[in-house]
């Protein structure tokens, strides 16, 4: 029996994905695998009051004290080092670090995006400005994608994808609720389990979800 894996789920602002997370860890839903560590890039984020409720130390691991990304992106692979961490998920992290940390947890980093990647993503697309962007456009699908993190902005293989209608007279605020909670709170706690589990094998740019028999013939071999 393999063992328990150690998540951080990093964050920025109120944790309602690390919420999400913490419910679905209470309910036995995340197998094989604990929250270990809740980081904030800044203190007083309502995040670090969740935590703080479900029993889960937190850090903070802020951008400002540091004289740049690189200084910052060392001391918060150095923290996740230290506390012995096997999986890091980005949950509204809203800091850029630099290439330290994908070396540190290659194919070891989760991020959820609030659309259907590869569609507005990448550089600028973030928060609100995505379901904005979305509604502009005039798309009838969006979503929300969990994949790995790589170098490349929003760039790195996707584990998981699930589509939610785009209603007739949404807001941004409307639609990111919703994609909230029909999307981003569902796949991002399957993903981890799977990650957790040894399920989620990377070839190239395709994450192959592996079924529990597979994983047992192969750990196996």
């Amino acid at each position: 029996m393999s063992a328990v894996k150690r998540i951080a789920v990093l964050v920025s602002g109120g944790g309602t994905n690390l919420q999400a997370l913490i419910d679905a860890q209470e309910q036995g839903d995340i197998i094989s695998g604990r929250i270990a560590a809740v980081i904030a890039s800044k203190p007083g984020v309502y995040a670090l009051e969740r935590a703080k409720q479900a029993g889960i130390p937190s850090y903070v691991v802020a951008r400002k004290d540091y004289p740049d990304s690189r200084a910052m992106t060392v001391a918060l692979v150095d923290k996740l080092k230290g506390l012995n961490i096997d999986l890091v998920v980005l949950a509204g992290f809203m800091t850029i670090f630099t290439e330290e940390m994908v070396n540190a947890y290659p194919n070891a980093i989760l991020n959820v995006h609030p659309a259907l990647i590869p569609s507005f993503c990448g550089k600028g697309y973030y928060g609100l400005h995505v379901h904005e962007k979305v509604l502009e456009y005039g798309v009838k699908l969006s979503g929300a994608t969990v994949h790995f993190v790589s170098e490349e902005c929003d760039g790195g293989p996707i584990v998981l994808q699930k589509a939610v209608a785009v209603e007739e007279g949404d807001t941004p605020e409307a639609l990111q609720r919703r994609i909230m909670e029909q999307a981003e709170w569902v796949i991002l706690p399957k993903a981890v389990s799977l990650f957790c589990q040894g399920r989620l094998k990377v070839e190239g740019r395709t994450v192959r979800i592996l079924k529990p028999l597979q994983l047992s013939k192969e750990c196996l071999q």
